[in-house]
């Protein structure tokens, strides 16, 4: 596998700005961010947002904590599944309450790149990592 795995590595095309795509490559740099294998990450995103078509943030967000550690699990992302879980929930809530459950509407409300970063930076679970992996692809679409 790729040192770096792309959004059109895991069928994403993020060229139109499209909602859907760019909280999929959202959830898929939270996995990616976290100490865990790449292969790992993706079968795990397989599994949550196609096997399991959690793929928006309502739809993912209305998942069962328990429900969510089980696909977590069938992706071979065990080690930190219930803490993964909890911060996924809390990531779909924040993203739906706060953003009208669209990732762009978090780039429409900031004043530049810095305070994008600083709110993906605000989400649980979120850190420079994924932070880095997400805008090394979202990026471009917005500067």
């Amino acid at each position: 596998m790729a040192k770096h795995v792309s959004a059109a590595d895991i069928g994403l095309d993020l060229s139109q700005g499209d909602d859907q795509a760019l909280f999929k490559w959202f959830i898929a740099s939270f996995l990616f961010g976290k100490r865990i294998q790449q292969n790992i990450a993706v079968q795990t995103y397989r599994v949550i947002i196609e096997q399991h078509q959690r793929d928006t943030p309502r739809k993912l967000g209305n998942c069962s904590h328990r429900e969510l550690v089980r696909m977590l699990g069938e992706g071979g992302y065990a080690r930190y599944d219930e803490s993964t879980a909890t911060r996924l929930l809390k990531l779909c809530t924040k993203l739906n309450d706060e953003y009208q459950g669209k990732v762009s509407v978090i780039h429409q409300l900031s004043d530049n790149r810095a305070d994008l970063e600083k709110r993906l930076n605000a989400f649980e679970g979120v850190g420079p990592k994924t932070v880095e992996i997400f805008m090394r692809e979202a990026g471009p679409v917005w500067y």
